[in-house]
């Protein structure tokens, strides 16, 4: 089994900053794509970012120069870094990976349980 633990959620003013920390445990023998997704109430989950395990990055269109996505494979741990935050960021926001637990079983995509982000003055 796999664990996606998430951190760095909370309330920030519009025009602030925050890091989201998202750390992988479990049976792991290789991660594949990381990323972030958010949802906000009423509306469905979207994507955020993704990176690759070489480090190749997407973003979104509504966050593209504001947000950036990294990650330590040595450590199984995804960041989103995010700045410039606007209200309409307001969401709550999960980690998503791809994960094989063994060389010879298949790709399997996990869940972080969600961490709040609120912006607002």
């Amino acid at each position: 089994q796999v664990q996606l633990v998430e951190s760095g959620g909370g309330l920030v003013q519009p025009g602030g900053s925050l890091r989201l920390s998202c750390a992988a445990s479990g049976s792991i023998f290789s991660i594949l794509g990381m990323g972030w997704y958010r949802q906000a109430p009423g509306k469905q989950r979207e994507l955020v970012a993704t990176i690759t395990s070489g480090g190749t990055a997407t973003y979104a269109d509504s966050v593209k120069g504001r947000f950036t996505i990294s990650r330590d494979n040595a450590k199984n741990t995804v960041y989103l870094q995010m700045n410039s935050l606007k209200p309409e960021d307001t969401a709550v926001y999960y980690c998503n990976a791809g994960v094989r637990a063994s060389s010879g079983s298949s790709l399997r995509g996990y869940w972080g349980q969600g961490t709040q982000i609120t912006v607002s003055s």
